[in-house]
């Protein structure tokens, strides 16, 4: 799968603001300024962009900048959804609950979610506030896989001492880890990998619809 074509779609609040017209869904959360942003953007490099900006999604030295479920239509034919970071930013208590209710809203309200994918800095090791997320994603099983983020800004050793310590901890939540991914936004890196897993992801949703349907 090629992503030739991204437009932006909508922003929402809640569930029921989300775009009228229903595709499968695709997104990305992960704590504040993780690079959810840039990973998108590169995700979507070279395809037509039907936008305001030269972006796709709005990237910003400052955590915390998305605060609202973006929906962007891909290919005529299913949504990259964009969800405000979890974790620290500055921003108010109040507002941090507000976007932690739009997540928890969309992640367990969606009939169309297909797949979340939970972005983690490849710079640190796992943070309790992830752990906490990924192990909530389990508990009420939301399908979802990881892609570490940032992968040219670690040595290579520190690299994958990193992630090996990630999977070790997840080892022991679960007898089979999620897919993992590696990436960077400046580089490239990774692209072709998270692209396929996601035509393999909705290829089985939308297998699923149809055996539904019947």
């Amino acid at each position: 799968m090629k992503i030739k074509k991204a437009a932006f779609a909508g922003s929402s609040t809640t569930l029921k603001g989300r775009p009228g017209k229903r595709f499968p869904e695709i997104a990305f959360i992960g704590r504040s300024n993780v690079g959810k942003s840039s990973l998108i953007n590169m995700l979507c490099q070279g395809a037509e962009k039907i936008t305001k900006g030269k972006e796709l999604a709005r990237t910003s030295s400052s955590p915390g900048k998305t605060i609202s479920v973006n929906h962007f239509l891909i290919n005529d034919s299913w949504y990259l959804v964009d969800l405000p970071g979890y974790g620290y930013a500055k921003i108010s208590g109040k507002q941090r609950e507000e976007l932690a209710r739009m997540n928890n809203e969309f992640i367990g309200g969606s009939q169309e979610l297909a797949t979340l994918f939970v972005l983690l800095d490849s710079r640190h090791t796992l943070q309790q506030i992830d752990l906490d997320f990924i192990t909530s994603l389990g508990e009420e099983g939301i399908p979802f896989s990881i892609i570490f983020t940032k992968a040219d800004k670690p040595r290579k050793n520190e690299l994958q001492k990193n992630i090996e310590s990630v999977k070790n901890t997840l080892s022991e939540y679960w007898e089979e880890l999620p897919p993992i991914f590696t990436s960077s936004a400046e580089k490239g890196t990774g692209k072709e990998e998270i692209i396929a897993h996601m035509e393999h992801v909705l290829n089985l949703f939308k297998a699923a619809q149809k055996t539904e349907n019947y």
